[in-house]
Parts: C-alpha cells; sequence; structure tokens
C-alpha cells in the first residue's frame, strides 16, 4: 500500500471461485479508514472497519475489526492499516461505448449529429481485435477511477469484423471488472431516413438471431454474477420501431435489462415529433420501451410529463454529464427525475465524447452542474455518491447485490487517500472525493479480487497496454483515412 497504509500480511486478494469453505477463503481487513457505506441510514464511520470474506462484505462498523469476529483472528488475513483513506462502494459505471477508447480527439467542436456523421464511417471499420484493445485501455481507466462494475453499449457489427461482443468481454475478463455489455444494434439507415450510414446498419432478423445468441451465451444470472447481458438497440434515429418492439419482446421472454439512447438532444426531439408525431418518450414507450427492465442513456430534454411517465414506470436513467457538456446537448435534469422518484445513476459514455472517461469526474460534474442549473441545494455531495453507486447498482437491477457497503453484499470497494496535500485539510472526507482533485486510489477490489493498488492496476500491465491502444489507434484511422 501507499504512504500511511500497509498490508501486515503480503496476501493476494484474489477471487473465491474455488472456495471450499470459511476455512479456504481470502480475507482482507481494512481498518482506520472513513467508510461512507451508502446503505438506507446513511451511515458513516469515522475510523471504521470494512471485512471481506471471500467475495463477501463479512463486517462494517465504527473502530477496529472487532476481536470476536472469526475473520479478525485469522492468522492469515490481509491487515490493511487504511488511515487517511476514505473506503466507498465501487462506482457503477451505466453508459459507456468502449469501443471508441482508440477514437478520441475527433470532431471535438460538432454538435452530436455532426459527430456522429464524422465517425460512423470510422466506426465502421472497427474488427474483433481493435475492440479487444480499445475495451482493455476503457476498462483499465475505469478500474482506475474508482469503477468497479460498468456496462457496455456496442452497437456497431460491421459485417467482416469478427466477434466483437466477445472481444470486449474478453477485455472485461482480463481487466477484471463486473461488465454488464448490451448487444445493441442499428437498422434504420441513411436511405430509410436514419442517420448512419447504410453500411454500419444490420437486417433485423441478423440482429434478433446475434441478440438472442448473446443472450444464451453469456448471461449470468447467479447472484455474484461477473457477467450479465442486457438487449439494446441504438436510438430513435437509428433503428425501427419494428427494431425496438421485437427487441423488447426478446429481452422480457429472456429476461434480460433493456437500454436505449433518449432525449439526448433537441435535434432528437425535433426527429421524434416531425416522424412520429410524439415526444421521444411518448414514442419509446409505444413500443413497450418504458418498465422496470428499462434504464435511459442522458434523458436530458425531458418534460415534467416525460419525467412523470418513466417514475410510474419505473424505468431509470443514466446521467452522462461530461458528454452531454463536451458535445454541448445540455444538463438532464437529475434533481427533478431524483425527487419524483427515477433511479439515476451515472455514466462516462463514449469515450469519443468524453476523451476523461474517469467515472470519479462524473460524480463532480453531476453535482456542480445540477447546482448550475438548479442552485446550490439542487444536489448534495452525498447525493452525487449515490447515483455513482446505489444508483447505478438499481439502474442494471443489482441493489440487492452491489452499490453499498453492507454484510452480506459483494466485495466491490474503492479506498481513496485522502492524506496527501490535496486533500488533507479538507475537513469533510466526501466532499474532499466529490469537490477536491481526484486522490490516489489505494486499492480497487472486485468480487474481493483486488484490481488496482497503489494507483496502479494490478491484473494488466499498464505500460505495455498504453502501447497497444496507440498501434490499435493508428490502424484504425489508417484504414478509414481519418486525420
Amino acid at each position: 500500500m501507499g504512504s500511511g497504509a500497509r498490508a501486515d500480511t503480503d496476501h493476494d486478494g484474489g477471487s473465491s471461485d474455488n472456495d471450499t469453505g470459511s476455512g479456504g477463503r481470502d480475507i482482507t481487513v481494512l481498518d482506520g479508514a472513513h467508510v461512507v457505506t451508502v446503505d438506507g441510514s446513511g451511515s458513516e464511520f469515522a475510523g471504521g472497519h470494512v471485512v471481506v470474506t471471500g467475495n463477501r462484505i463479512t463486517a462494517v462498523g465504527p473502530g477496529a475489526a472487532p476481536a470476536t469476529l472469526p475473520a479478525a483472528r485469522r492468522i492469515d488475513a490481509r491487515r490493511i492499516d487504511a488511515r487517511g483513506c476514505l473506503i466507498t462502494p465501487g462506482l457503477v459505471n451505466t453508459h459507456h461505448h468502449l469501443y471508441q477508447w482508440i477514437t478520441r480527439g475527433l470532431a471535438v467542436d460538432a454538435t452530436l449529429f455532426g459527430w456522429l456523421t464524422t465517425l460512423y464511417p470510422v466506426w465502421g471499420r472497427i474488427d474483433a481485435d481493435l475492440v479487444h484493445t480499445a475495451a482493455s485501455g476503457g476498462l483499465t481507466w475505469l478500474a482506475k477511477t474508482g469503477c468497479t462494475t460498468t456496462t457496455d453499449h456496442h452497437y456497431v457489427f460491421p459485417h467482416d469484423g469478427g466477434d466483437v461482443l466477445h472481444a470486449e468481454i474478453a477485455a472485461a475478463q482480463r481487466v477484471g471488472l463486473r461488465f454488464h455489455p448490451t448487444r445493441g444494434s442499428m437498422d434504420l439507415g441513411q436511405s430509410k431516413g436514419g442517420l448512419p450510414p447504410d453500411s454500419v446498419v444490420e437486417d433485423i432478423d441478423a440482429i434478433l438471431a446475434a441478440t438472442e445468441a448473446a443472450v444464451d451465451a453469456y448471461h449470468d444470472t447467479s447472484p455474484d454474477a461477473m457477467l450479465r447481458i442486457g438487449v439494446a438497440p441504438c436510438s430513435p434515429f437509428s433503428v425501427t420501431g419494428d427494431l425496438l418492439k421485437q427487441t423488447a419482446d426478446l429481452a422480457r421472454r429472456k429476461g434480460v435489462r433493456m437500454h436505449t439512447h433518449l432525449c439526448e438532444t433537441l435535434d432528437e426531439e425535433d426527429f421524434c415529433r416531425e416522424r412520429f408525431g410524439c415526444s421521444p418518450v411518448e414514442y419509446v414507450e409505444s413500443l413497450g420501451w418504458l418498465g422496470e427492465d428499462v434504464w435511459l442513456a442522458h434523458a436530458v430534454h425531458l418534460s415534467d410529463a416525460s419525467i412523470a411517465a418513466l417514475a410510474a414506470t419505473g424505468t431509470s436513467v443514466a446521467h452522462c454529464p461530461t458528454s452531454n457538456a463536451r458535445l454541448g446537448a445540455g444538463i438532464c435534469r437529475s434533481r427533478d427525475l431524483r425527487d419524483a422518484g427515477v433511479a439515476v445513476g451515472l455514466g462516462v459514455d463514449g469515450a469519443a465524447s468524453n476523451e476523461a472517461c474517469s467515472l470519479l469526474e462524473e460524480v463532480r460534474h453531476s453535482l456542480l452542474f445540477a447546482r448550475a442549473r438548479g442552485g446550490p441545494e439542487a444536489l448534495t455531495v452525498r447525493d452525487a455518491l449515490d447515483m455513482a453507486t446505489m444508483g447505478g447498482a438499481r439502474a442494471l437491477g443489482r441493489a440487492g447485490e452491489i452499490g453499498s457497503l453492507e454484510v452480506g453484499k459483494l466485495a466491490d470497494l474503492a479506498v481513496w487517500r485522502l492524506d496527501t496535500l490535496a486533500h488533507i485539510d479538507i475537513a469533510d472526507p466526501l466532499a474532499a472525493l466529490v469537490l477536491g482533485a481526484p486522490p490516489p486510489l489505494e486499492l480497487l477490489m472486485v468480487n474481493g479480487r483486488t484490481i488496482v493498488e497503489n494507483d496502479r492496476p494490478v491484473t494488466i500491465d499498464e505500460d505495455a497496454l498504453a502501447g497497444e491502444v496507440s498501434r490499435a489507434s493508428r490502424t484504425l484511422l489508417a484504414r478509414a483515412g481519418a486525420h
């Protein structure tokens, strides 16, 4: 561990896949940190403890871990002096496009529709090898910014690109994050009045077959699942109503969650009113795309009636403040959504519209943008962390397993160092995390396994990966003739 923290026993915090009982499970005892649980009571403990046994949290509370705990007495336990640190639940990223990691810095001054028109031809040249490298880079950076669970919305499937969905799943296994990828799709090309070029859209029958095959191959329903699949047609301006309706039927038949972009820009509002004679929310509701199994990316331009519809149906939202600002799309009404009872999670969105892709930065931006729109009391620092943790867990249907530090939940947690010059005199540790500069990430655990330690990933060679990403980006841009 870094300055001020130490592991008294050098013991690798691995996953518990091969556990045969409490005696064979890895144990980690963290003592002395400020612990923010994000539980239903908002419990916080100054100088508190967290104990992890296998892939589960087995104790959380004030003071040092009690000697009466069997895990705390184990001589082979990994003991971490976490004084000077803040422990939070691992952050949950509810919207991303990982393949975009190798197309950053393009069309930086364009609106959404202009940005998409510029980048669709580039993305149409991706393949499985490039996607694996891009996803590895994006997932590693998410881990370094406190993320333990992430979704991905992949909707570009070139005919000769290989199995790009498998490529990003393999990348998540390589890095070690809990992964909720979605099998996205587009079937409304320019020749039919859509935005994407015809070269990057698929036939509806092929989409449905591939989506069902992906669910059958990868979706894990177990309570501690590291991999779950969702269904995700791209947006109202890139998919047909038939595709939306049939994928909703497929998702509900298979028991998986549903995701799409909605209400991101005023251009989309105009598109839906001109083409369908209604708002985007009214349009997708007519096709079965609101419900407790649905989460929507962006949801920036919502009327009061649309917010009420989301709340009444239990539909969740992935709020992407940085990407929305980068593209000039607007500011999500996060306070109004939360007040209405809508579960709001945070997302970094694709790397081509958010070059930083820091999930911790989204926590800060969600707070600042909400206050810029609604005044100083629009959102608190604890509201912002709640969106990044329990809000995301609710959006993904996993509120009972992740999103808070509670006994019995999965051991997904982040340990942030706050005793350096950047944060040492900030009175409220959570304000230091949310409002201060990004702190060093002392430890990140996913499913009880150490993924980041001393601000460095331990599952992957970061320097070697940077070289892979650079080569992949050059290859793709040269292939597409982009500059």
